[in-house]
């Protein structure tokens, strides 16, 4: 029994709350562990589909690169319109990192020498340069070689 904060009175041990209908004392397995990081990037993109093989081969096997065409957007967080503006790097939390900082976590998840480039990438006078380069990048890849992706490139 444990002390009562009055004198000579004991206290009574409390019961158990009673469960809520349905509940069951049993507990949920465990989710399944989530990648490190994902990289989500546009398929249809030749330019965008040779660059993430690139990444991919540069990634443990820990990580995911998949196109956004086979993402489940809605449960990402994101949209079409979200996809379709820039490529994203998805932490196991579900921090969102699109643009250059993309790049740069992707880069920084990569073995040496590609790490010290992510972390290059956000540096505050760099950060918005590689922003720009990111924007122009994306704004014309379409026009850009497709690197031997059999990806059709026209939009």
């Amino acid at each position: 029994m444990g002390e009562s904060p009055m004198p000579g009175a004991i206290a009574e041990p409390r019961a158990a709350l009673p469960s809520p209908p349905g509940a069951t004392a049993e507990p949920k397995p465990p989710s399944p562990p989530l990648p490190p990081g994902t990289l989500i990037y546009d398929g249809d993109c030749g330019f965008c589909t040779a660059t993430a093989r690139w990444a991919s081969r540069r990634l443990n096997d820990d990580y995911r690169v998949v196109p956004s065409q086979q993402s489940d957007l809605a449960a990402l967080g994101l949209t079409h319109a979200d996809v379709a503006r820039s490529a994203w790097w998805i932490d196991p939390d579900g921090t969102r990192s699109d643009e250059h900082q993309c790049i740069a976590k992707a880069l920084r998840a990569m073995r040496a020498p590609w790490p010290a480039l992510g972390r290059l990438l956000t540096l505050g006078p760099i950060s918005p340069l590689a922003r720009w380069t990111y924007r122009f990048v994306a704004g014309n890849r379409y026009r850009l070689p497709r690197f031997g992706s059999p990806t059709k490139c026209d939009r």
